[in-house]
């Protein structure tokens, strides 16, 4: 029941999420401590839309700044 204090997520898992997340993606993660507190993540999937996912489909990782800036602007144009 922990916050994630990382700003990304990494899928390693997509059962029952084919369409929506793709194993070894760098997903960006926005803030819901409601949601932590159910184990979920916020994450902007696959549709471009954000949704609610189990922690368990990701481990959460960040970057030194310069790779997370070019994360999120590849993230903004696609």
């Amino acid at each position: 029941m922990k916050t994630h204090t990382k700003p990304f997520a990494l899928c390693i898992d997509n059962t029952h999420y084919q369409a929506s997340l793709i194993p070894g993606k760098v997903y960006r993660i926005l803030p819901d401590p409601r949601a932590a507190k159910d184990d979920l993540v916020r994450i902007v999937d696959e549709s471009g839309e954000d949704y609610l996912y189990h922690k368990d489909y990701f481990v959460f990782v960040d970057f030194p700044p310069r790779v997370r800036k070019r994360i999120l602007a590849l993230q903004s144009a696609a």
